[in-house]
């Protein structure tokens, strides 16, 4: 019988497909020092991005058979290694992507709106306050018309790209690997329309668009630092849905200080649970707690797509 750990959880969906299959899975969370030897007895594991398998739990569990992560990003696994070592590793990339980037255009919206400060300021300050925080929030700004730049040009910055298409925005978009995509927009009734995407320099992005989103993998070093914001057009509108660490917070923190970032919306952080005062208290940054795909339909698709991932996997 093949027993699963499903570490971070799993879609009731999902978990009932598995159990359907003959599967037993365990939902309760192990913590991570006590992982190794809770997997013991099990063949297979499920993660999203708060447990981490490294090469030491693969190496201590020479009976797991599979790793499988709900979501696109596998930061948290030493996937080469596993597969080395003849254990399968899954992910599920896809379902997820239209839940990220509608919180892309959750943090677009309140920025150029001010909602963040807005939320704030209003219970702070109560009645009283009305008309100042009215003029103070009048000069907001439309996103058709504008450019949006996409760092990073994977499933999820398609789908970001493919919203901002249908607002009207421009999209300038980046990827280590260029290439140019035809993004289809379908419309009321049986109208579509190919919209050719092509990729560009990364400086094109950085120097031509009025508001950026990050979608990249994470990296060591930020890709996102003071030189890049200077290069910036004046008044920037900054966000990241993808990984921490890929914004250097501290520069960040200057730039919107300075002005020259306009707004920041922020799903990710350096220090996951515990961000740094400054971004949590920042009147000009909209704040999440990496919620990005957890939304009801994105955690039914990974469930059932990791589900029957698994289920493929061990039926061969």
């Amino acid at each position: 019988m093949i027993r699963i750990l499903a570490n971070d959880g799993i879609d009731p969906t999902g978990k009932a497909l598995l159990e359907q299959a003959g599967y037993v899975v365990d939902t309760e969370t192990v913590p991570q020092d006590k992982l190794i030897e809770a997997l013991q007895q099990y063949d297979a594991i499920t993660v999203r991005s708060a447990t981490k398998v490294r090469q030491d739990v693969i190496d201590a569990c020479p009976n797991l058979r599979l790793i499988g992560r709900g979501g696109v990003g596998m930061d948290n696994i030493d996937v080469e290694y596993a597969r080395s070592k003849g254990v399968a590793v899954v992910n599920t990339p896809a379902a997820s992507s239209l839940s990220v980037a509608e919180l892309v255009f959750a943090h677009l919206f309140t920025g150029v709106r001010f909602l963040q400060d807005a939320n704030r300021k209003m219970p702070a300050e109560g009645a009283t306050a009305f008309n100042k925080l009215k003029k103070a929030y009048a000069p907001g700004i439309e996103l058709k018309g504008k450019t949006l730049g996409v760092i990073g040009f994977g499933r999820i910055g398609r789908e970001a790209a493919t919203i901002a298409l249908r607002l009207g925005m421009k999209v300038l978009a980046y990827d280590l690997h260029p290439f140019a995509v035809n993004i289809k927009l379908d419309f009321q009734g049986d109208i579509s329309v190919d919209i050719p995407v092509e990729t560009v320099t990364f400086d094109d992005v950085i120097q031509h668009s009025d508001f950026i989103t990050l979608h990249t993998p994470f990296a060591a070093q930020p890709i996102l630092g003071a030189a890049e914001f200077a290069k910036m057009k004046h008044g920037v509108g900054i966000v990241n849905c993808s990984r921490g660490g890929t914004i250097d917070e501290a520069a960040l923190i200057e730039a919107l200080e300075a002005g020259q970032v306009g707004f920041a919306g922020l799903d990710v952080f350096d220090n996951e649970p515990t961000p740094q005062a400054a971004i949590l208290q920042h009147p000009k940054i909209s704040l999440t707690p990496h919620i990005g795909a957890s939304t009801n339909e994105a955690q039914e698709r990974i469930g059932t797509e990791l589900a029957n991932l698994i289920i493929e996997h061990f039926s061969k």
